[in-house]
C-alpha cells in the first residue's frame, strides 16, 4: 500500500452518526470542547467539526504519524482545535495546559487504528511480514521484539492468557523460549509460523492461531489496559455537569474496563436503609444507552471494523463532593 497515495482511505470512522447523535445535546451551543482522546486519522474530529461551527477540538495521539496526517486532514478548522502528542491518560495535564477547567464531550475510539494495522512496518498485523514492533508511540522504548526476547516463560504466558485470553498460552511460551534459544525471533513472519506450528491440528479452524498473541502483545507494549484504567475516570472527571462521554471499545478487556468505571459512576453511594438518598451519595452520571450497543448489520458489511465495537455512553449529572 502507498501511505501517500491512501491516507485519506485507511480510516472509515465506526459508528460515526450514533457519536454526533449522543454527543449533539452537549456539544451544540458556543464555547463547547471536545476531546478526541485517540484522534487517530481524525475521521470522527473532521465530522464533528463540520457539524457543529461553534465547537473547539482538543485532539489527542500518542502516534506522532497519526498526529501529523490529522493535522493536515483538519487544516480547515486550524483555528479551532488544539492538537496533542500524548497518552489519553494524560488527559488532565493537557487540559490544565490548554487552560481549560471543563468540557462538554470526550469520545475515545480504542484500540489499534486501521493506520497502524495498514502500515506494514509497524509491524501490527500477523497477516504480514515485518519487524516485530507493535509501538503505538514509536519513540517509546519497548517492541514486541524485546518482550519476545526478554520476557520470561511465566510473564510470556500470564501476557498471553491475561492480555489475549488465549487457552493455549502456556504451550505458546514454552515454545518461544525454546526456539528463541537456538535463533532471534524477529519478525511476524517467524513468529507466526512457530505459532502455528505449536498449535494442535484439532483446534487450527479456532481462528488464526497468531491473533490472540497479537493482540496480547500489542496490549503489553503499549500498557493499553493500564492506561485506560487511569483514562476513564480522568475523563469523566474533566466533564462539566451536561456533558457526555461515547466510549467505543473492540475487545472484552477494554469493555470491561469501561463498563466498570461506568457502572460505579452511575450507582448511588448511599448506605442501605437510608429513608433519603443525600446529594452527595447520588449518582454522578446517567447512562445514555442500555448495556453495550452494537454497530448495524449494515454498517458491519460497509465497514468491517465496525464488527466487534460495543459502544457506551454517559452524561455528566452532577458534580463529585469536594
Amino acid at each position: 500500500m502507498n501511505p501517500a497515495a491512501s491516507d485519506d482511505a485507511l480510516h472509515t470512522p465506526v459508528m460515526l452518526e450514533r457519536c454526533l447523535e449522543l454527543l449533539a445535546p452537549a456539544l451544540d451551543r458556543p464555547g463547547a470542547v471536545l476531546v478526541d482522546g485517540t484522534l487517530g486519522l481524525g475521521g470522527h474530529a473532521e465530522a464533528f467539526l463540520r457539524r457543529f461551527p461553534e465547537l473547539t477540538l482538543v485532539g489527542i495521539d500518542r502516534d506522532p504519524e497519526a498526529l501529523r496526517l490529522a493535522g493536515e486532514r483538519l487544516k480547515p478548522f486550524a483555528g479551532r482545535m488544539h492538537l496533542v502528542h500524548e497518552v489519553s491518560d494524560a488527559l488532565p495535564t493537557v487540559l490544565s495546559d490548554l487552560g481549560i477547567s471543563d468540557v462538554a464531550g470526550i469520545l475515545y475510539d480504542l484500540g489499534v487504528s486501521s493506520m497502524q494495522l495498514d502500515r506494514v512496518d509497524r509491524g501490527f498485523s500477523y497477516a504480514r511480514d515485518a519487524a516485530l514492533d507493535m509501538r503505538m508511540d514509536p519513540t517509546a522504548p519497548l517492541t514486541a521484539a524485546r518482550i519476545i526476547a526478554e520476557y520470561d516463560e511465566g510473564a510470556l504466558r500470564r501476557i498471553f492468557f491475561e492480555f489475549g485470553e488465549e487457552k493455549l498460552s502456556a504451550r505458546y511460551a514454552r515454545k518461544i523460549v525454546q526456539a528463541r534459544a537456538l535463533a532471534p525471533i524477529e519478525t511476524s513472519a517467524q513468529l507466526v509460523d512457530l505459532l502455528q506450528d505449536a498449535t494442535p491440528a484439532a483446534v487450527k479452524n479456532a481462528g488464526h492461531p497468531a491473533k490472540r498473541v497479537f493482540q496480547a502483545l500489542r496490549v503489553e507494549v503499549n500498557a493499553e489496559l493500564d492506561v485506560l484504567e487511569r483514562t476513564i475516570p480522568a475523563a469523566l472527571d474533566a466533564l462539566q455537569v451536561g456533558g457526555r462521554i461515547v466510549v467505543l471499545a473492540y475487545q472484552s478487556l477494554e469493555d470491561r474496563i469501561v463498563k466498570r468505571e461506568f457502572a460505579v459512576r452511575s450507582t448511588s453511594t448511599a448506605p442501605r436503609g437510608l429513608p433519603v438518598e443525600l446529594p452527595e451519595h447520588a449518582p454522578e452520571i446517567k447512562l445514555l444507552v442500555r448495556g453495550a450497543e452494537l454497530a448495524s448489520d449494515i454498517e458491519k458489511a460497509r465497514n468491517p471494523r465496525a464488527t466487534p465495537v460495543r459502544l457506551r455512553a454517559a452524561e455528566r449529572i452532577r458534580r463529585a463532593a469536594a
